[in-house]
């Protein structure tokens, strides 16, 4: 297995640069599963930044959608996945 470890850069999200925010530490890691590379499983653990906006002291954070809705893989490889199946059957 082959693990990769990913932490979002404390630099501020364009999205955000019209505000005032601030790194307010990360949300809680997730784990999904990715391309098989040379046939061994990958893991992804991706912690994501939460920013606190200075004016509303509202916490905010970026609108990733990496993990497919139902699985712990990647959008892109779920879609692989029920391509191969289409073929399969």
């Amino acid at each position: 297995m082959l693990h990769l470890y990913f932490e979002e850069k404390i630099k501020t999200p364009k999205e955000m640069s019209s505000q005032i925010v601030i790194s307010h530490g990360f949300h809680k890691e997730i784990t999904i599963q990715d391309f098989p590379i040379r046939g061994k499983k990958v893991f992804l653990h991706i912690k994501r930044r939460r920013w606190l906006n200075k004016n509303t002291n509202v916490v905010q954070h970026r609108d990733w959608n990496l993990v497919a809705q139902g699985t712990r893989m990647t959008v892109e490889f779920a879609a692989f996945l029920k391509v191969l199946d289409h073929y399969q059957s």
